[in-house]
Parts: structure tokens; sequence; C-alpha cells
């Protein structure tokens, strides 16, 4: 039987609705990881770097489809839950529009742009050059990277997460395959990597875009837009926290390559890499609950439905503590593993991957309260607490733990970063919910 958004959860209803959503983050992480582990292996090192220092300029484009995606699912799903189904499905239409044409500017301007860019961010020499290469290749999916993100809200909505993971899983397994065509066999390098990941880009979302356009028996449908200011803007606001947690990810990303080739070289921008993706799989997991969810908490908001709404934030709590204990000591476990693939070749890269992971993991701890709090405020269309939460998180205790950090600490320092301004943001996250529970009325 399908679950609704209308329905009552338990915690297996609620386990049951989500798991597709993280699923489908927790493997769009895996492919990308793969695409690391091969050019790490069979490029180098450097090329491996170079790729690091080009993520956070492409998750700038995917910020943007976080944005659109997450604040408008919240909009859209409390219009469904007021019974506007037209009105719902003309604001969805309009976001999707409107995406495509600043996805394709915003590609074009950022690849003539790559190399004063990562100049800017600190590359040099062969990391110059090969960071060059591989954006200039890379941000040319932005349109379909954006959609990806996009639509991975809106087929939650729509009450079919399981076809965004069917379709996440289509665009790994072709990014995959790609990468061993591209780079093992035709040893095409770091361009044939690039090249591989437009490619899976480009199935991960285009796929859901023929799905809306064309006629489903789902609660959503591509239509001719009404273009409305106000609901764009209400977007925008609504996931303006997921815009901050994206845009502040990669800020923060430069800012620890920054400090690591300062404090340990290229060897520590590797060695970063592979703590990130790490770190990635492990919060993919809380974001997916929280994306999943979402819509949830929205349509029982928009139909004032405060029972439902106690409910799911009870569960939310105790969700997310739990997977925090679980996380933090699975990733203490993987160290050593985690070290081995990528980087068994490397001595020293091994050893500063393994440390630095053992002190990383402690973030884990307290990273889903701060997720669910951050996404649970973004449901109830409550975008400046939820904005807030992801400023101070990110913006704020983040980047000052990892220009002070060093300091005394040195290498340990920046590891440690993540752990500080997790447990500061977790204070924050908690009186913004002690403050705002007679409002929405969910506690």
């Amino acid at each position: 039987m399908q679950i609704q958004l209308s329905d009552h959860f338990t915690y297996g209803r609620l386990l049951r609705f989500v798991m597709p959503s993280i699923l489908t983050l927790f493997f769009t992480t895996i492919y990308s990881i793969v695409d690391g582990i091969f050019v790490s292996n069979f490029v180098g090192k450097t090329a491996f770097a170079a790729v690091n220092f080009v993520m956070p300029i492409l998750m700038f484009l995917a910020s943007v489809g976080v944005m659109m995606g997450a604040g408008g699912s919240a909009l859209v799903a409390k219009l469904l839950g007021e019974q506007n189904r037209e009105k719902a499905n003309q604001v969805f239409s309009m976001i999707v529009y409107t995406m495509f044409v600043f996805g394709i500017i915003a590609s074009i301007a950022i690849s003539f742009s790559m190399e004063n860019i990562v100049f800017f961010l600190g590359a040099r020499g062969e990391l110059l050059i090969q960071a060059t290469q591989y954006g200039r290749i890379a941000v040319l999916g932005g349109t379909a990277f954006i959609f990806q993100h996009i639509f991975y809200c809106f087929l939650i909505v729509a009450e079919r997460p399981k076809l965004s993971f069917i379709v996440t899983v289509m665009a790994g397994v072709t990014n995959i395959l790609l990468d061993l065509v591209f780079i093992v066999i035709l040893k095409w390098g770091i361009s044939g990597a690039a090249l591989a990941t437009v490619i899976g880009q480009m199935v991960g979302g285009t796929i859901p875009l023929v799905f809306f356009l064309l006629p489903n028996k789902t609660p959503l449908r591509l239509a001719k837009p009404c273009f409305d200011c106000s609901a764009l803007l209400k977007t925008s606001t609504n996931g303006i926290s997921e815009l901050v947690s994206n845009i502040a990810m990669s800020v923060v990303s430069m800012l620890y390559n920054y400090q690591l080739i300062k404090f340990a070289g290229d060897t520590g921008v590797a060695a970063y890499g592979a703590i990130m993706y790490t770190s990635y799989i492990f919060s993919t997991i809380y974001m997916g609950y929280s994306f999943g969810r979402a819509p949830i908490v929205s349509y029982h908001y928009g139909a004032g439905n405060t029972d439902e709404l106690k409910n799911l934030y009870r569960k939310d709590l105790v969700i997310v503590i739990f997977a925090g204990i679980l996380l933090t000591a699975t990733s203490e476990i993987l160290a050593y593993p985690i070290a081995h693939i990528f980087a068994s070749y490397d001595p020293n890269l091994f050893e500063m991957i393994r440390h630095g992971v053992y002190i990383y993991s402690f973030a884990y701890l307290l990273m889903g309260v701060n997720y669910a709090g951050s996404s649970f405020f973004t449901a109830l269309n409550n975008g400046l607490v939820s904005g807030l939460i992801s400023f101070f998180r990110t913006f704020l205790f983040e980047i000052l733990a990892v220009l002070t950090l060093p300091i005394a600490f040195g290498v340990d320092g920046i590891w440690a970063s993540a752990v500080v301004a997790e447990v500061a943001s977790f204070m924050f996250t908690a009186a913004c919910l002690v403050r705002y529970r007679k409002k929405y009325g969910y506690y």
C-alpha cells in the first residue's frame, strides 16, 4: 500500500517513507566517492586534489537546486495540504522553468571563469592546470545537476521517493561504468572523469523532467507556469537554510583546502578529500531523512493537524539521537579501512586520513539534530529561523573554528573544527525549537 502525505506516521511508516530519500542521497555520495577512488588510484594524487578543489564550485550550483527544491517543495506541499492543487502545479512549473534558464547561464559563465576561480582559491602549477581542465568540463552539466536536486525534493512531494532512488541508481551506475571506460580503459585521465560525471548528471536530471512532463498519477505535473514573484520569493526564503548550508559547505571546503595547503601541502588537501567523502556518506543519512520527512510536516502544517506535527517532532528526536550514536561508532571502526581504500599507495597520506577520520567522527553525534532542526523549520515555511540555524552552524561556527583552531592545534585543529561547530550549533538549534514550540504547536 502506497504511503501518502496525509497518513498518520508510526516509526515504521515514517522510516519506510523516508528510506528511499536516504538511499538516494547515499547512493549519490557513493558514486561520487567511486569517482574519487578512480581518479586517486588511476590518475594520481594531484588529480585527486584537483577534483576536490573544483568540488566546492560545483556544489554552488547544487546549492541553488537544493534551495529551490527544498523551499519550493515546502510551499507546494503546504498548498496540497490546503487542497489547492492547481496553484501547487503552477508554482512547481515556475520553479523548474526558472531554474532551467538560470542553470544554462550560470554553467557557461563559470566554465569561462574556471581558471581564474581556481587560481584565486590557491591552485598553482600542475594543480591549477588539472583543476581548470576538470572544472571546465564538469560544470557543463550544471543545469542537469541543478535539476537532480530540485526533482529529488519534488518526487517526495509527488509521493514517488522510490522513483528518485531508481533514477539516482541509473545515474550513478552510468557514472561508474563511464569512469571505468574513460579513465582505466581509454586513459583519458581527469578529462574522462569530468565527462563521466556530466553524462551521469544528464541521466539523473533528464528522466524526472520527462516524468513530470508526461501525464502521471501523482499530485504534480509540469504545466503552463504562472509567474508569481511572491511565490518565487517564498520559495527562496523557505529554502534559504539549504542554500546557506551548501554555499557554506563550499566556502568552508575552500578554507579547509587553504589551511591544509599551508599546514600540510597537497597531501593535506588529498586527505581532506577522503575525509569529506566519508562525511558525505554519513551526513546524507541525516539529510535524506530530513528531506524525506519535510513534505509530511509541510502537508500537516497546511492542513492544521497539530497532533501529527507533535507526533513527527517526537519521532524526529528519537531517530536522530539514535542515529548520531550509531554513526559516530561506525565511523571510528571504519577509519582504517577508509584510509586503506583511498591511500594504500602512500603511507603518509594513509596515516593522515586515518587520524583525521578518528577526530572528525565526533561531529556525527549532534549533526543529525542540527540538520533535522533546520529542515523542520523549512517545512513549517519559516525560512528565517531555518536559515539562521544553518548560518550559525556553518558560516559562523565552523569558519571561526577552521580559522582559529589550527593556530593552537595544527592539522588536528582543522579536523576538530566540525566537532566544535556542531556542538555550538546544537545549543542554538535547541533554543530555537524551545522558543517556537507553542507558535507551531509541535510540542
